[in-house]
């Protein structure tokens, strides 16, 4: 048995800076059954409401939006039950769920939505890349309801693609653009504090919509769906409580396309699903910049188990959006593999995103291949250093992975005055590794029983 710890010279410090945060369950094993506890799949009344009976017309061409609305509105008022969406294909525009409807999709059933996007006006109050706004409604939205849902063996197809929804990326991405950007200009407003009711999007807009957002909403399923072709991140549950994840199978590979976005969200697990993206499979956020310390709501409780992540830039990323904070999230039993998934495990942040993140547990996963490092902590994502709002990280619990191949077992990389503090790997084996390790500003690193390349690790 071996036993290997880095401590930093400024420990001292390092114990000040995080004193002010929560300490590590003294029991992890037992806080993550606690949260599974308290999460519970909505149920709901035996009754259906088949959207053939209110008007749609199934093939693609005449649009069901004004048939799914009055289905959703009928169930909603008899006290709940599920809509019903047959075999065949129904173009629509925007879904907006009401409480304890469960919008059902039987095998065989496609929705296929409309790429006019002046079917997803009115504008909502919504977010785009975690700054709140008002902006075309999400493809499937619900705005502060309770027991609902998306479910059954069908296929969701959000119809983006290089002529549709995807080419407005060139017109709201980060870094240096035009002032005139659109999503330069919503930085701007959250920075400003500009009340969200002002800052108007949607029509004539370059701001694209999420697919399934569920908002300020609780006791949230999404189960069993095929999703395809979104405009960017697929399923974003905003400060929800109590959601399950389970089954879902999505596959799109368009900018910004990520498969699943907690957000300022409690008690979320996600659960036996298959990611093949454009972006990161998994972003567990909490807001942007000052936009989300205002809002300052943290996400916590996040369980993700049993899950396969083929492309995408991170398997489970934490970020970049964390200015609110995030806590206690457990990643075990999945697996990871494809020359085209750039990084395991990867948390993400800045000195203008900052954020205070801790209680990671990634174990038991096993990772085929990944085109960049394994575990990966990075301060200088993005703006990198030089900002006010220094990240603090701590208690990252690495165990019982077995990986194949990377670039980097570990790249690790703080700040000189706010390291990483409190990761621990233990009983992992990292095969066919490129490059040495990257341990830059970590306050302390603990190995044990650890492997690379056949050989024992050692703390730099």
């Amino acid at each position: 048995m071996t036993r290997r710890t880095l401590l930093g010279g400024a420990a001292a410090l390092a114990a000040a800076r995080f004193r002010l945060l929560a300490e590590p369950p003294a029991d992890p094993a037992r806080q993550l059954e606690q949260i599974l506890a308290r999460i519970r799949p909505p149920q709901f009344p035996d009754r259906a409401f088949e959207i053939t009976r209110f008007g749609a017309r199934e093939g693609g061409q005449i649009k069901a939006t004004v048939a799914i609305r009055d289905a959703i509105q009928a169930c909603s008022a008899a006290g709940g039950g599920r809509v019903v969406i047959p075999a065949g294909v129904f173009l629509t525009g925007a879904i907006h769920l009401a409480s304890n409807v469960n919008l059902r999709l039987e095998d065989g059933a496609t929705l296929r939505f409309s790429q006019d996007p002046h079917d997803y006006l009115p504008v909502v109050f919504t977010r785009f890349e975690s700054t709140e706004c008002m902006n075309y409604s999400p493809f499937i939205y619900a705005f502060e309801q309770s027991n609902i849902a998306v479910t059954g063996n069908g296929t969701l197809d959000g119809g983006a693609d290089a002529d549709h929804w995807w080419p407005w990326k060139k017109n709201a991405v980060r870094g240096p653009q035009p002032a005139s950007s659109d999503n330069r200009a919503l930085l701007a407003q959250g920075e400003k504090d500009v009340p969200v009711s002002q800052r108007v999007y949607g029509d004539g807009s370059t701001l694209r919509p999420n697919f399934v957002q569920p908002y300020r909403s609780t006791n949230v399923l999404l189960e069993g769906v095929t999703i395809r072709n979104s405009p960017m991140w697929e399923l974003n549950p905003v400060l929800c409580r109590n959601v399950t994840v389970r089954n879902v199978k999505i596959s799109s590979h368009g900018p910004n396309n990520d498969g699943c976005d907690p957000e300022c969200s409690t008690d979320v697990l996600i659960d036996g699903c298959e990611f093949d993206t454009g972006d990161d499979c998994i972003a567990i956020k909490s807001g942007r910049n000052r936009d989300g310390r205002r809002v300052n709501v943290p996400c916590e409780n996040i369980v993700v188990r049993n899950c396969r992540m083929k492309d995408g830039h991170g398997g489970v990323s934490i970020g970049s959006e964390v200015s609110g904070g995030i806590r206690n999230v457990y990643m075990e039993n999945n697996r990871m593999d494809s020359p085209h998934l750039d990084r395991a495990l990867r948390i993400k942040t800045n000195s203008h995103r900052g954020g205070d993140l801790e209680n990671f547990y990634f174990r038991n996963n096993t990772v085929g291949e990944v085109a960049g490092g394994v575990i990966d902590i990075d301060f200088y994502y993005e703006e990198g250093p030089g900002g006010p709002f220094t990240p603090s990280v701590r208690n990252v619990v690495v165990e019982n992975i077995m990986s194949e191949r990377s670039r980097y077992a570990l790249y690790l990389r703080g700040y000189e005055n706010a390291k990483i503090s409190g990761v621990r790997v233990a009983h992992c084996v990292f095969n066919n590794v490129a490059q040495p390790d990257v341990i830059e500003n970590v306050a302390s690193l603990e190995l044990v029983d650890d492997l690379r390349n056949g050989k024992p690790m050692a703390a730099k």
